[in-house]
Formats: structure tokens, C-alpha cells, sequence
């Protein structure tokens, strides 16, 4: 298992965090990630997270730009001003900061979603409407849908 598939909902403790499910936090020891780039996300009100060739998947794609141009300042902008770093503690729980709430919406419960190379944080609900809108426009493609 190398890929992060699936989604789980998780409370936010007293403190802040919020434990990283078991096989999410499964796949990061596989993956030997043990710095995690969250960044916030380009469609969706969540945060995504994955390693640090996640960042650097995101940066040569900016190399590929003229270092001036309104695209590659787009994207650092997106990438370098909408990132940060984070580790999970010792019992796998990763802390709930401002930067995730302020974009998301996250308060009491966080909904992890993984996406193959990555994962992402969700405010429950919005993960719910975000997926049955996904389901409905890919449905509404089929004959006798």
C-alpha cells in the first residue's frame, strides 16, 4: 500500500490536533516522509498534504517558466505563499492551525481524502457536497443516468 486512497473522519481534540489515520500515517513511513509540505489547494477548500517531492514536483514545474512571467509568479505565489511545513508528533496527530482553518472551515472535525499521491484536509460537510457534485457531474455523462 503506497498510495493514499480512501477517506475518514477524525474530531479535533482540545488541543488542536487531530490523529492522521493509520493507514495514511502506513503510507508515509513507506513513503519515509517525515516532513509533510501542506499547501493550500487549487480547486477545493482544503489543505494538501504530502512530502517533500510533492514541493518539488510543483517547483519544476515553475522552472519551466520564464522566472518573470506572470505564470511562474502565479505559481510561486500558489506554491511558496500558500505553503507551509508541518510534522505529525510522536503519537501521529497533526495540530489544526489557523493556516488550516482560515482556508478550510475546519472546527471540530477533519476529513482526511486521499488522493493517490497525496492527502488532503476537508471541513466535513464541504467534503461531502465537494464529492456528491463530483458523483452527479460524473454520472450525468451515462446513458440511462
Amino acid at each position: 500500500m503506497n498510495r493514499f486512497l480512501s477517506n475518514a473522519t477524525k474530531k479535533v481534540d482540545a488541543k488542536g490536533r487531530v490523529s492522521v489515520p493509520a493507514v495514511f500515517r502506513t503510507v508515509l513511513a513507506e513513503r519515509n516522509i517525515t516532513e509533510l509540505y501542506c499547501f493550500q489547494d487549487f480547486v477545493f477548500p482544503a489543505i494538501s498534504i504530502g512530502g517533500p517531492d510533492l514541493l518539488d514536483r510543483f517547483e519544476r514545474q515553475i522552472d519551466q517558466e520564464d522566472p518573470f512571467s506572470a505564470e511562474a509568479n502565479s505559481m510561486s505565489l500558489l506554491i511558496h505563499g500558500g505553503g507551509v511545513f508541518a510534522k505529525l508528533d510522536a503519537e501521529g496527530r497533526l495540530m489544526v492551525t489557523d493556516f488550516i482553518r482560515d482556508f478550510t472551515g475546519i472546527d471540530t472535525e477533519v476529513t482526511f481524502v486521499g488522493r493517490a499521491d497525496h492527502f488532503q484536509l476537508w471541513e466535513p460537510q464541504a467534503f461531502q457536497e465537494a464529492q456528491a457534485q463530483a458523483r452527479k457531474a460524473r454520472l450525468g455523462g451515462r446513458a440511462g443516468a
